[in-house]
């Protein structure tokens, strides 16, 4: 798709589509503990893993560093790839989709790979890179935007519609 006639997307429109994918992401973090703890669960209440001497397998996990370090990096690479697989797979979050919002390379006709993409994620800064679109009136590039080489666009309703996705 040709994005000359696309305009980059202000600040305001950006933020929506952050807090829309925002409660996706808790609820994707919300499951991907659910499936882990459990997990943890029926190995310690089976005997495969050892419960430690503790009566209930909660007050292992919560005080165990191990255990406590394993869900959340677990649950990190479930939101990651959240984002990650959305951006790769259409260029566009859910958030992004409601909002008529869609991630595109700088450089006109290259794909955005899984390592551009990654950038992206970490150099967002958790939503902070996008203050950045406040002060740049002019290109209206984020932080995370500038670094991986990519922009983001407003599409008309017509590009949105998803039967183009």
């Amino acid at each position: 798709m040709d994005t000359p006639d696309l305009q980059r997307a202000g600040f305001f429109r950006r933020l929506a589509a952050m807090i829309y994918d925002t409660l996706i992401a808790v609820a994707v973090g919300m499951l991907s503990a659910l499936a882990i703890i459990t997990i943890l669960t029926v190995l310690f209440e089976t005997g495969l893993l050892s419960k430690q001497g503790n009566e209930h397998v909660s007050v292992l996990i919560q005080s165990s560093f191990y255990y406590s370090l394993i869900i959340q990096v677990w649950v990190s690479l479930w939101v990651a790839g959240f984002f990650l697989w959305f951006w790769k797979n259409g260029g566009q979050t859910l958030g992004m989709r409601a909002w008529r919002l869609r991630i595109y390379s700088v450089k006109e006709g290259t794909s955005i790979g899984y390592g551009r993409l990654i950038i992206r994620l970490i150099t967002s800064l958790g939503g902070l890179g996008t203050l950045l679109v406040l002060v740049d009136f002019k290109s209206k590039q984020s932080l995370q935007d500038r670094i991986a080489g990519t922009q983001m666009l407003v599409l008309t309703t017509a590009q949105n519609d998803h039967k183009n996705w």
